[in-house]
């Protein structure tokens, strides 16, 4: 232990402890709580190993806390307490065996020493005592604090059994990776390597998870640059690995797309920490490979990448089972949308363009905005600058346009229901043309975003196309 805080010293722990003495059982806290209290990171979760059951110790301690909050998992032989926003964890020592088709170990009882050496990391396998007789301390079999100090990602037993045994653990340990700024070992990732199609037995669920997490970190490209380097990404997510390298025909050559995609996600990062632009980052170029041609006069081109990039999201989604609702839809229009603002910010920025943009984008303008910024990722400076200011220039616009015309999610005043009772009609192609003009009306400047002025807009259009009142 070291001079600072014992971690120990809370209620909590001290319940734990006077439970394990009354009922004669041993208990440690395990994993995640004690590595990070050694790398000075704050925990809510606490996970406690007990050598007996789990869920009868979890019961006794889930009453003494007075929590009535608990939940049990016969199934998996654990339970959870939550007390005072954290969430702890109880789960009887045990040991595990797997079979070759499936991830889910056969279980026995065991002891501390067997639950450690099931750990997937030796920096997860570090344990603190709550025992009477040698409270708080720590058990370290296979040099996790080494490795916390060396800053190095190791399996406690071999790495090829490891990962063979649980597929997930190579994404985890990419993922810890990431997270962790640490390294994993050559040996480990050797192993990764060599075991990445034993990857087709573990759900695309319990994967995703690992890739937000992954696009959570600090810095998201070092799990991606690793997961392509260890032969993972062309399995979870080949239309991101299709984008990288670079094509040269008559000396002109295109950008790789792949790494200018991890550049823009980190850039994100920086900015934001919602999840889900971030997926926007990650799959804002995903069409380019499908539209990349050449030609002689403008070189490589990616015409449309953005609206077939759009159309590939729900496919990709459904195949790593992430949400197919709004979240979804919502990296659908940003994607769709990123390359409206880099147009606006090269042209002379007129009203009617501002307005359609923030018709098209609705509330979704700023997240668009960042997303257009964070897609500068030009090593010249004075490029940078220029975009920059650019940029600064259309988000003035869209200030001005928005306090003036309030156009944020804004729906035409004059609705097809009230053009179909004006005139007489039934649903058809003269109600959308009217409407359609109205709203192109607004967004062209020519009439004011108000009922009066989009009232007798409509009275012009119908007349135009020989509607006659019927009120």
């Amino acid at each position: 232990m070291t001079e600072r805080e014992n971690p120990l010293d809370t209620t909590i722990f001290k319940i734990i402890a006077e439970v394990a003495k009354s009922e004669r059982q041993r208990a440690f806290v395990i994993g995640g709580f004690v590595r990070d209290y050694f790398l000075q990171r704050s925990s809510k979760d606490i996970d406690i190993v007990v050598e007996g059951s789990g869920i009868e110790f979890a019961e006794k301690v889930a009453e003494k806390l007075g929590s009535k909050k608990i939940s049990v998992f016969k199934n998996f032989g654990t339970a959870m307490v939550q007390y005072k926003k954290i969430e702890i964890e109880f789960v009887g020592a045990r040991k595990e065996s797997y079979s070759r088709n499936s991830r889910k170990p056969v279980v026995e009882n065991g002891t501390l020493e067997d639950d450690q050496n099931r750990r997937d990391f030796t920096i997860n396998a570090l344990a603190l005592s709550l025992n009477d007789d040698d409270f708080g301390m720590l058990i370290d079999p296979f040099g996790g604090i080494q490795d916390l100090n060396d800053k190095i990602i190791r399996t406690p037993l071999d790495p090829d059994t490891t990962f063979s045994d649980d597929p997930l653990r190579m994404i985890r340990a990419i993922r810890f990776s990431t997270q962790l700024q640490f390294t994993i070992t050559g040996e480990v990732f050797n192993a990764i390597r060599y075991n990445k199609n034993r990857l087709h037995i573990v759900s695309m669920e319990r994967i995703s998870r690992e890739l937000n997490k992954i696009l959570m970190s600090p810095k998201p490209s070092i799990g991606f640059k690793l997961l392509d380097e260890a032969g993972l990404l062309s399995l979870i997510l080949p239309q991101l690995s299709n984008l990288k390298g670079v094509e040269t025909v008559d000396k002109k050559h295109h950008k790789d797309n792949f790494l200018h995609t991890l550049q823009v996600v980190d850039n994100i990062s920086k900015t934001t920490n919602n999840l889900w632009l971030r997926w926007a980052a990650l799959l804002h170029d995903i069409a380019k490979y499908e539209t990349k041609r050449y030609d002689t006069e403008h070189g490589w081109t990616f015409h449309g990448h953005e609206y077939l990039g759009s159309k590939m999201i729900p496919a990709i989604f459904a195949d790593l089972r992430l949400p197919l609702n709004d979240k979804m839809r919502y990296i659908q229009k940003l994607v769709a949308l990123h390359l409206r603002p880099i147009v606006l910010s090269l042209d002379e920025v007129t009203d009617s363009a501002v307005r359609r943009l923030l018709f098209d984008a609705g509330d979704d303008i700023d997240d668009l905005m960042l997303l257009c910024e964070a897609d500068i990722t030009s090593k010249n400076e004075q490029t940078q600058k220029r975009y920059l200011s650019n940029f600064q220039l259309v988000r003035t616009k869209l200030k001005e346009i928005e306090e003036k015309d309030r156009l944020r999610n804004f729906q035409p005043p004059i609705s097809g229901e009230l053009i179909m009772e004006i005139y007489g009609l039934q649903p058809c192609h003269e109600v959308g043309i009217i409407k359609t003009a109205i709203k192109d009306a607004i967004l062209d400047g020519i009439i004011e975003n108000n009922y009066d002025d989009a009232y007798n807009f409509m009275q012009e259009k119908a007349e135009e196309l020989g509607l006659i009142s019927q009120i």
